[in-house]
């Protein structure tokens, strides 16, 4: 869908947030020649190209609003141009890497649960330690993305020693890599038994509630689940 909107000819000029499974050369291009990453200077210049008449996609994996450009397409509309809050805006929505490890493991967000981003990149850390005690504290299931980097390593080790003293040592914890790839894993362990080394950046790591439940498999890998109701 979002190759089709890039290759559109007629109708407004348009910018589109979407999923792209496989992405063109010319996009590969717009990466930011600075830092290859999803710097704020990206948005500012893909929000000057429809004033040029010209049809723009920005590319995402998983949602893209969820941790992703979506947001970052709206904070440079937002301080912008005000000709650019006329912009013909689109987002396509897609299937985020939580729902996805979620799903293959079971349905350890099967009740309420939150969802923290542990970089700190653009945050505090102290504001992602209060934000995991006051979920541990609300017994949510939890949801972690970019939970491991080599330049911030030190990152989960702090997590998992925080969930470790203020949750049992029972508590189940999911390690779901590159999902939907050929590189796919998934191990659950016990919260006491995790350690660092078990997420990257390609990880999505999952926390259950203290409701959340196991079911052992002789022959297939377990299921996890979180109860619709609490006991």
């Amino acid at each position: 869908a979002a190759a089709a909107a890039a290759e559109a000819a007629g109708g407004a000029p348009s910018l589109r947030a979407g999923l792209l499974g496989g992405q063109p050369r010319s996009l590969r291009r717009e990466r930011c020649r600075r830092c290859g990453r999803r710097c704020r200077q990206r948005p500012r210049r893909w929000g000057a190209r429809p004033g040029e008449g010209r049809h723009v996609v920005v590319v995402s994996s998983g949602d893209p609003g969820v941790f992703a450009m979506a947001s970052a397409v709206f904070e440079a509309v937002e301080t912008g141009p005000l000709s650019w809050r006329e912009l013909d805006i689109s987002v396509l929505p897609g299937i985020t890497a939580m729902l996805a490890a979620a799903a293959r493991l079971g349905a350890p967000l099967g009740h309420d649960f939150c969802v923290i981003n542990l970089s700190d990149n653009l945050k505090p850390w102290s504001i992602i330690e209060t934000r995991l005690r006051l979920a541990v504290e609300a017994d949510f299931a939890m949801a972690f993305y970019n939970p491991r980097s080599k330049a911030r390593p030190e990152g989960f080790e702090k997590a998992l020693d925080l969930l470790k003293s203020a949750c049992e040592k029972e508590r189940l914890i999911m390690f779901a890599r590159a999902v939907s790839t050929p590189e796919e894993s998934l191990l659950t362990v016990a919260l006491s038994d995790a350690t660092p080394d078990m997420a990257d950046m390609r990880t999505m790591v999952l926390v259950g509630s203290r409701q959340t439940r196991l079911i052992p498999r002789e022959n297939a890998a377990p299921i996890v689940y979180t109860p619709r109701s609490m006991r």
